[in-house]
């Protein structure tokens, strides 16, 4: 209900507040009030990140329909002449502002500083990425399709399309009033989400600060700082001084006339109030230099809002995030990559940032959820990237119209000098970005420390590690095992000291593995304690014949091999047959075909796993040296370079490379083998192996069995979490 001033005095209502915060500044203080609340509360407001979905989505909302509409009416405007001398040498200059775009944001990951980086195992390893069908991708045989699943690439052809056919048809007023209401209709509801910003912001931001941890904070300016000075290079020179030497205007007038249209770009973060500012900053630029006539007039009018429509530098610049969460995640985006990159981020960005880049990090397989660390990043960002395009769509502007007008002559030799000069400002720019990262941002590799630490997430100490095999009492063999394990009140379990992530010793001197907590579980349910003995997996007959253990747990594969003279359990888990590499040389390894290429190749294969593995890489690559080794250790401690590559699973090798990040693992395409890990036993104990096979049936679908996967072999929890630093606890002491 309104209050009625009626009954209000004149002087009572002048001195009455009539200020309101702006939407920049209530964006700003959203930004603040998140931050704070993050540092306050911790992790308390990890909740808040799903009210930051919910913005997310309602931002994407309208856009991908706006674009469709308005691609549609800004093309189907123009007539047929204007469009082709338009296309001839707009569309010309438009590719170069695009060249020395995605040049700019390709060229900003060599600011990164390096990492090591090595991980547990996924299954994206072994898992093949999803195939992209192009065709569907870029060509929309079903529009209404390509709408709903958000295919940006197949909506903007068909939009340019429509477009470009609605040219040649007279009666196309009565479609582009409705098309321009429907646009306005659009920009109406993205203007109400839009009033929901500060809350949005606050909630990711709170959301961010209260979770992210100091080392992924940190990180962060190497992507703000990057893109804020490549934005300002582009903004402040190379584009201005394009338009300097090819035009008659200096490069001066160019960057004083565009100040008041860069400020406000700025300040809003919104592109599209300062439209009309620039179209009268380029008539007037025209107007100073005596060469405005009706026809500069008129091209500025088409020229701005239709290539408003088309990406920008402004837009694509942000692309450096998809390359900048790469290089966050430790996945970085190869150099083959780079031509798929550069088309689909085109292509995307026709949709705008909202679209685009939730697009490419799927396209680059990159973690989704990475979108949110954008946000939070845009909110600075954003109004880098507002300026740039600004400046992108006067400079632009003003090279099309003096082109499509007769006024385009460029001065070769002030643009070799230019050219010169932005190659020196950007190397330099990029080498002393580089220097600082390297020594400012922590690049300390602590995943081995992670490995080397872990600690059983269920069972807190084990009753008995031996490291040599002791003198035991005699036992009656006619007994069955299982009666006799009973009575002795102990299960003897054979390790391996160094079968990560199975079983091994750790820093602290203890016995800890995926296999040794499955031991204790099993001698938990036979309702006896586990006692551990060392064994030689490269001798496993040998010996279970000389060391009285009743059952071996130590990531032992299963091979035909070992199935004369062992009897096994049922197997327990599967691993994925991969190779480990040197990190350098990788993307070297992705397919046979490829290694089977190489020449003078030295692959190492176990001993442990007889002459089944060296058989096998034999006949997959005939070409190359198969040299047996005795242990993985062998490999990373004693190889000196005699073996280039090891044969291995995905699981376990991708816990040795935590230890040596300078490997990597791969899983060649199209090689998908599974192994099968089993426990090994005695000939003569059936008994025990019957009950051992229930008791495997049983566990594998239980909790406990789930919670040790995911432990050991997919490190969720391999690092005990502690409560984020936040006032409430660490200052206040309100919780604990």
């Amino acid at each position: 209900m309104q209050e009625d001033m009626t009954d209000v005095a004149p002087s009572e209502r002048v001195n009455r507040p009539r200020w309101r915060l702006s939407l920049s500044t209530s964006i700003l203080l959203g930004m603040v009030a998140g931050i704070a609340a993050g540092i306050v509360f911790g992790e308390y407001t990890a909740p808040l990140g799903l009210v930051g979905n919910g913005f997310v989505k309602l931002l994407q909302m309208t856009i991908l329909p706006y674009i469709f509409v308005s691609l549609i009416a800004g093309i189907g405007s123009l007539t047929f002449g204007k469009a082709k001398d338009l296309t001839a040498k707009a569309g010309l200059i438009l590719l170069v502002y695009w060249v020395i775009s995605f040049a700019f944001v390709l060229l900003m990951p060599l600011a990164f500083p390096d990492r090591e980086s090595a991980s547990f195992f996924s299954s994206s390893l072994v898992e093949p990425p999803k195939p992209v069908d192009f065709l569907d991708l870029y060509i929309p045989a079903n529009p209404f399709k390509a709408l709903s699943n958000n295919l940006v690439p197949a909506v903007v052809l068909f939009s340019i399309s429509v477009g470009v056919a609605l040219i040649g048809i007279r009666d196309k007023a009565p479609l582009l009033g409705l098309l321009d209401t429907l646009s306005r209709a659009l920009v109406r509801i993205a203007g109400f989400v839009v009033k929901l910003t500060p809350l949005g912001v606050f909630a990711i931001a709170a959301s961010a600060a209260g979770t992210m941890t100091v080392d992924e904070i940190s990180k962060l300016q190497v992507y703000l700082i990057t893109f804020t000075v490549a934005a300002l290079i582009l903004a402040f020179w190379v584009l201005p001084m394009l338009v300097a030497v090819a035009t008659p205007f200096r490069y001066r007038d160019i960057v004083g006339v565009s100040r008041d249209a860069l400020v406000t770009a700025f300040t809003t973060g919104n592109l599209f109030v300062v439209l009309a500012v620039l179209t009268e900053t380029s008539k007037a630029l025209f107007g100073r230099y005596g060469i405005k006539t009706e026809d500069t007039d008129a091209y500025v009018d088409i020229i701005i809002p239709v290539s408003f429509n088309f990406p920008n530098a402004g837009k694509l610049i942000m692309l450096a995030f998809v390359l900048f969460a790469g290089w966050f995640v430790g996945s970085s985006v190869d150099w083959g990559e780079y031509p798929r990159f550069v088309f689909s981020g085109l292509l995307s960005f026709f949709g705008g940032v909202d679209v685009a880049l939730p697009f490419m990090l799927d396209q680059m397989h990159l973690p989704s959820d990475l979108y949110q660390l954008y946000v939070v990043t845009g909110i600075v960002n954003g109004r880098t990237a507002t300026l740039l395009a600004a400046m992108n769509l006067l400079t632009f502007t003003l090279l099309a119209t003096a082109a499509l007008t007769g006024h385009l002559a460029i001065r070769w030799r002030n643009a070799i000098a230019v050219g010169v000069l932005s190659l020196v400002m950007t190397g330099g720019a990029l080498l002393g970005m580089r220097w600082y990262f390297s020594t400012a941002v922590e690049n300390a590799f602590d995943k081995a420390q992670i490995i080397n630490e872990m600690e059983s997430p269920i069972f807190p100490e084990i009753n008995k590690v031996y490291s040599e095999v002791p003198d035991l009492p005699a036992e009656d063999p006619a007994k069955p095992l299982l009666q006799r394990i009973l009575e002795r009140g102990v299960l003897r379990v054979g390790y391996s000291p160094a079968s990560l992530p199975f079983s091994y010793i750790n820093d602290e001197g203890r016995l800890v593995g995926f296999d040794v907590d499955m031991a204790v579980l099993l001698a938990k349910d036979l309702g006896v304690k586990p006692e551990f003995l060392p064994v030689d997996l490269a001798n496993l007959s040998g010996e279970l014949a000389r060391i009285p253990v009743d059952i071996v747990m130590a990531g032992v594969v299963m091979t035909p091999d070992r199935l004369r003279p062992l009897r096994f359990s049922d197997p327990y888990m599967e691993v994925s047959a991969a190779l480990v590499v040197p990190d350098h040389l990788r993307k070297a390894f992705t397919t046979v075909e490829a290694i089977k290429r190489m020449r003078g190749l030295t692959i190492g294969v176990f001993q442990t796993g007889g002459a089944y593995f060296a058989e096998r890489v034999e006949q997959l690559f005939p070409d190359a040296q198969v040299v047996v080794l005795d242990s993985t250790t062998d490999f990373f401690y004693g190889n000196d370079d005699r073996v280039d590559v090891m044969v291995h699973s995905a699981e376990a090798g991708s816990a040795w490379t935590l230890r040596f990040p300078e490997y990597s693992v791969v899983v060649p395409e199209p090689v998908k083998v599974k192994w099968p890990l089993a426990y090994p036993l005695r000939e003569q104990d059936r008994g025990f192996e019957n009950y051992v096979d229930r008791w495997i049936d049983l566990v594998r679908g239980s909790m406990e069995h789930q919670v040790l996967y995911e432990h050991w072999i997919l490190g969720l929890t391999a690092r005990p979490e502690t409560p984020r630093w936040s006032v409430i606890r660490n200052v206040l002491h309100w919780v604990d």
